[in-house]
């Protein structure tokens, strides 16, 4: 699909503050799309919308609220003015891994924190955003799992609930949104290097930069180009769901590190 035929169409990606969002967001307005970039950070939002106006001319709505909380969710996109509501792109892109503890060690906030992002918050942004599609009679859902999706890990599990249930819900989703002519997309990566290890240690640099250690992990920018590719298909087309990896991982499990010298 070219500039020139989704100059006029809207795309609302919730996470759009770093990582693989922001990489949407910036594809997606150099595609010609208006944009809906949404994230608890203003003022990182702030700066998006200079980068993406600077870079591309397109139009862009920053709206800052936490995906968790209903009441935000609802006042932020449940209001929308009518040149807005128009969305034909809705990017479930806010999601988080917090703590890496078996079982009887885990924090359970990190627990809430995990299951009120990855399902809640993806079930309160549809909810909100799909009779807007249907309405309008069309549009394309996206919502970002992860290879943990579909494999459990050590250490993971509730992380790894949370994504098998976008899995689950990705799969329901599908089935309710066929009579609306709505496509619905499922994209699991696998290792990302962006901030997403920081977050789930806390901060800890240290822990997680090894995270990554001996991989050419996956850029931010590599999910945004499937998520483009999965978009520009034809309109008679649904890209189901993706499993993207790294060269060197296999699965959840085995990982080809390279050995690095100090």
């Amino acid at each position: 699909m070219n500039k020139q035929t989704t100059e006029r169409r809207t795309a609302l990606i919730t996470g759009a503050t770093s990582g693989i969002g922001e990489a949407t967001a910036l594809l997606l307005a150099a595609e010609g799309w208006r944009l809906i970039v949404t994230g608890r950070r203003a003022e990182r939002l702030k700066l998006l919308k200079q980068k993406l106006k600077q870079a591309h001319d397109t139009d862009v709505l920053t709206l800052a609220f936490d995906v968790r909380d209903q009441r935000q969710v609802t006042s932020s996109l449940g209001t929308l003015s009518e040149g807005w509501r128009g969305i034909d792109l809705l990017v479930n892109n806010a999601g988080l891994a917090a703590g890496m503890e078996h079982l009887d060690a885990g924090d359970t906030v990190d627990w809430e924190q995990m299951i009120d992002t990855n399902i809640k918050g993806l079930l309160y942004v549809t909810r909100t955003v799909a009779p807007m599609m249907i309405e309008r009679g069309g549009g394309h859902i996206v919502n970002l799992g992860s290879i943990a999706g579909r494999q459990v890990y050590e250490n993971g599990a509730v992380y790894c609930a949370t994504k098998h249930a976008v899995n689950a819900i990705s799969q329901g989703m599908r089935i309710d949104m066929l009579k609306h002519g709505i496509r619905v997309t499922e994209i699991r990566p696998g290792m990302v290097e962006t901030e997403f290890s920081q977050v789930r240690f806390h901060g800890d640099t240290a822990r997680a930069a090894a995270v990554y250690t001996g991989v050419e992990a996956l850029s931010a920018d590599d999910i945004a180009q499937t998520v483009l590719w999965a978009v520009n298909r034809p309109p008679h087309v649904n890209i189901d769901d993706i499993t993207i990896t790294p060269r060197q991982q296999a699965n959840a499990y085995y990982t080809n590190r390279t050995v690095v010298s100090d």
